[in-house]
């Protein structure tokens, strides 16, 4: 059997290092968020989801500011694979929603109706809140002198 000498087009290339990159950065984002999860758990007690909150917070305030930082028409716009990585891979497996969703259902589960509208309430706000913030601080840093 004779070995390939080369290897695809460059467009399959591209999407296998796509896909390569994305799940890197989902394997980073899911330790940090299983790490942050446990401490937050331990310094502030499982009432509520508070780690889940907090990195729904903080991978939204990265992901707002890394994508007005990065993009097409950023001072530092950045290649499609390194926004792959931060955005999908380790913002996507970082950030919680699918952990918020069924904590929330828990706690409705529990008859805890104030509980799940809190964490509702606290991480959509604040989530919105943040990529905002991240987005106009991004922006800002990213202007060109005038």
């Amino acid at each position: 059997m004779k070995a390939c000498a080369r290897s695809g087009s460059p467009r399959a290339d591209a999407a296998v290092l796509a896909y390569i990159v994305v799940a890197i950065g989902s394997a980073l984002g899911g330790v940090l968020r299983y790490a942050c999860t446990g401490l937050a758990a331990a310094w502030f007690g499982a009432a509520l989801p508070w780690g889940t909150i907090a990195i729904n917070i903080l991978g939204s305030f990265v992901i707002g500011g890394f994508a007005a930082a990065t993009g097409p028409n950023s001072r530092g716009p950045a290649p499609v694979e390194v926004r792959a990585f931060v955005m999908v891979g380790l913002c996507g497996g970082y950030t919680t929603f699918s952990s918020f969703s069924l904590q929330t259902f828990e706690l409705l589960q529990r008859g805890d109706l104030a509980g799940a509208a809190a964490n509702v309430g606290l991480s959509v706000v604040l989530c919105l809140a943040a990529v905002w913030l991240g987005h106009a601080g991004a922006t800002a840093l990213g202007r060109p002198a005038t």
